[in-house]
């Protein structure tokens, strides 16, 4: 017997923002003091940096628990399962519900209770829950649901990641040309099957990290509202994510009882394209072995930063034949990684 993720949905917003879509911003340092470089220089060595070339907003009229239940119901429906047969709804997010123009995050029911509403579940066994992990919110709600079943208590969870980070961005901070907006859900239950969750790790680094990734007021110092949006350290999440990540993984793959050789995809957090990419020449560097080509799968040039969202719809994508020369087999052995807000890491091996 496995636990295993059985079937998996994902929304992508079609609203496409460009980077040249901010040019006209007015970008303004922390102090905000001028940035002595004009939009057009300013966003090329963003894209350099990160490698985002576009993201993705949802449509005016949407919250993010929408998001959340049309990724949830596609899951569902990939499963071929009874959604009353679910034990456990678990959504990763980290803001609640913002309705587009206003200020105030609205976390009252959960955003589980509402996708739980709106899938129309008259279970009441059936429970829902919120899980603010930071961006690796999603890997962690697939470790508690691990953990549900193999207690007893649950044969059958969905997991959500779901982020409306273009509700909570400050357009004067360059950083906001990093977030986007998405939606991936799983379904995990116990199978007759070999494979799915081998094992995981995960840790909280919050002496001197707490607050590298914060919420904080506009760059724009004639602006005197109290409305508050998504700031972080930039250099200091690099260096942190750089030095503890791979070692986290490498944990998780010495726990699994696998080789790195064994290992076919890392889907990591889609945070910066750079960051990323440096994180796993750090993990197989600790390993002793060069990167595999295709080896790490990438969606944040055209979809952005969506946090808990990132890792779900990348898998989701994939399995669905949606991402050019990526592939994942029955059988074979991949890792879930993610790092973000707390500050928190996360891995997971599993087994296709």
């Amino acid at each position: 017997m496995s636990i295993k993720i059985t079937g998996t949905g994902s929304y992508i917003p079609s609203n496409i923002e460009k980077n040249e879509d901010f040019y006209n911003h007015e970008f303004l340092n922390a102090d905000g003091s001028t940035i002595n470089s004009p939009n057009e220089v300013i966003v090329e060595k963003f894209k350099a940096i990160t490698g985002i070339q576009e993201r993705r907003y949802i449509k005016t009229e949407l919250t993010n628990s929408d998001i959340a239940f049309f990724a949830a119901e596609r899951a569902i429906n990939d499963a071929q399962i009874d959604k009353e047969s679910l034990d456990y709804i678990i959504v990763a997010h980290n803001y609640g519900d913002i309705k587009y123009d206003t200020n105030q995050s609205d976390t009252v029911p959960s955003i589980a209770s509402r996708v739980k509403h709106l899938l129309k579940i008259k279970n009441p066994k059936c429970v829902g829950y919120d899980l603010l992990f930071g961006c690796p919110g999603w890997v962690e709600g697939v470790i508690q649901a691990k953990a549900f079943i193999s207690s007893g208590l649950a044969k059958r969870c969905l997991v959500i990641g779901s982020e409306t980070l273009s509700r909570v961005i400050d357009e004067h901070d360059r950083d906001s040309m990093i977030y986007s907006d998405g939606a991936g859900a799983v379904i995990i239950e116990e199978t007759s099957e070999k494979g799915g969750i081998i094992a995981h790790e995960s840790a909280t680094f919050a002496l001197d990290e707490a607050h590298f990734i914060y919420f904080g007021e506009t760059n724009h110092p004639d602006i005197s509202d109290k409305r508050r949006y998504i700031k972080m350290y930039g250099r200091k999440i690099y260096e942190f994510a750089l030095t503890n990540v791979p070692l986290a993984i490498k944990e998780t793959i010495e726990k699994a009882g696998v080789s790195i050789s064994d290992v076919k995809k890392i889907l990591i957090h889609q945070a910066n394209e750079k960051m990323d990419e440096a994180i796993v020449k750090r993990l197989y560097k600790l390993h002793k072995q060069d990167v595999p080509e295709l080896i790490m799968p990438m969606t944040i040039n055209r979809l952005g930063n969506s946090s808990v969202a990132t890792v779900p719809t990348l898998y989701d994508m994939i399995l669905k034949g949606e991402l050019d020369n990526q592939e994942i087999n029955k059988g074979d052995i991949i890792i879930f990684a993610s790092v973000g807000a707390g500050m928190n890491i996360n891995a997971i091996v599993y087994q296709q």
